[in-house]
């Protein structure tokens, strides 16, 4: 199988780009509607509307750079809370007294907030209490004293800013550890799968040398000494697996970015988007010790859902030879429900002891519960089995026809 990576991004505070941008825009066209509305509050409208210009056309030409906090830089914070800072100095110079005793909005009035709040998004709480510093400290000179309301709007603006900044701090972090969760389950899940594949080949060969070479003694028995050590150590590795580190984009804009490992595409060629015939896949089991039993008409399943549901086939036929002995005989019963498919897997051996599946998998010998169990659970589908002492195994396969599993939505 050839692995294709998929790309998931994440970015929870890109709508707050996108509000932050809109904010801009509004509040200067209400900054621009009070000037118009209180024009004879101004004793110096000219060097108002100089102001206004200036705001309008920096608001205009920068909103790519509040699209993303890549966008966002420095420079730009710096002098975007320097055009805020200076409209709220010139405030005194352009109104008359009444302005500012009634306690009338400043140049850029709420616009300002949008500067802060540049800062909070982009850097955090720090970064929002460092740039309500400057606006606080013009709106106390603009007013002359601390008056009660200027105080009121001070506080307002320096609580609302920080908390948006740590806001968006945590949210980074959620979304890191969201990213973290995400990658850590694909690569479980294909530790799991490679578990299966290597149970199903290797660990199976490695047991089955270290068997005859202690039976077959001298030089092999050494050879089979060693072939037991390397399936001990291929054992552990696989049970235990490495994760790998999930990825944080460079561009925050992109957010967290996780590459997720899938099953695309078979050696030979594309996806398959047809159903394959589960007949098919299981009639090579069949020989004169296996006897299939199948409907007449096709079993239709999804390419993935039927691969594995068959392999699980192998593992429980693997089983009935190494457990039940060479002598013993399984049967293979198919069933096509409307909903589901059942396979049936029964042999006529001596059963397993009670207890000894929960010890294998101690020892780390997961046949059972990664071959089998492991491939239906991926599948949305279940595993059962039931052996008596002295009766045989019975091992009952469940596939849901529209498969729950990762397997089965590829």
């Amino acid at each position: 199988m050839v692995k294709q990576v998929r790309v998931m991004r994440m970015s929870v505070e890109q709508p707050l780009w996108r509000a932050l941008t809109g904010y801009r825009v509004l509040t200067m066209l209400y900054a621009v509607g009070l000037f118009a509305t209180e024009y004879d509050e101004f004793d110096r409208p000219g060097i108002a509307i100089a102001y206004y210009v200036v705001l309008c056309v920096w608001t205009f030409a920068t909103l790519p750079c509040v699209q993303n906090a890549a966008a966002c830089t420095k420079r730009f914070l710096a002098v975007d809370l320097a055009i805020a800072v200076t409209g709220i100095v010139l405030t005194p110079l352009v109104v008359n007294d009444h302005h500012i005793d009634s306690g009338g909005p400043t140049l850029p009035s709420i616009w300002t907030a949008g500067s802060v709040l540049a800062f909070a998004i982009k850097g955090g709480w720090r970064w929002a209490a460092l740039a309500s510093t400057p606006v606080a400290a013009a709106n106390l000179f603009e007013r002359g004293h601390p008056a009660r309301d200027t105080v009121h709007n001070v506080i307002l603006v320096w609580v609302a800013s920080i908390a948006i900044g740590y806001v968006v701090e945590v949210a980074r972090a959620s979304e890191r550890t969201l990213a973290r969760a995400l990658e850590i389950e694909a690569a479980t899940r294909e530790r799991e799968r490679l578990a299966r594949d290597i149970h199903d080949s290797v660990l199976q060969v490695l047991a089955m040398v270290q068997r005859r070479g202690a039976v077959m003694g001298g030089e092999a028995a050494e050879l089979g000494r060693m072939a037991g050590e390397q399936e001990v150590a291929l054992r552990t590795l696989v049970s235990g697996g490495l994760t790998s580190v999930s990825r944080v984009s460079r561009d925050a804009a992109q957010g967290a970015v996780v590459h997720v490992i899938d099953d695309e595409r078979d050696d030979d060629g594309p996806i398959d988007d047809g159903p394959l015939d589960l007949r098919a896949l299981l009639a090579p089991y069949a020989s004169a010790k296996v006897s299939l039993v199948e409907p007449g008409a096709p079993v239709p399943l999804p390419p993935p859902a039927a691969r594995e549901l068959a392999a699980a086939v192998g593992a429980a036929l693997d089983n009935v030879h190494r457990h039940a002995g060479e002598h013993a005989r399984a049967w293979i019963l198919v069933e096509d429900e409307p909903d589901e498919v059942i396979v049936t897997v029964r042999d006529d051996g001596p059963g397993i002891p009670e207890g000894r599946l929960a010890q294998a998998e101690g020892e780390g010998r997961l046949g059972v519960a990664l071959s089998i169990r492991g491939r239906l659970r991926d599948l949305g589908g279940s595993a059962e089995l039931i052996s008596p002492p002295g009766q045989g195994t019975e091992v009952e396969l469940k596939v849901p026809k529209v498969s729950r599993g990762k397997a089965g939505q590829r």
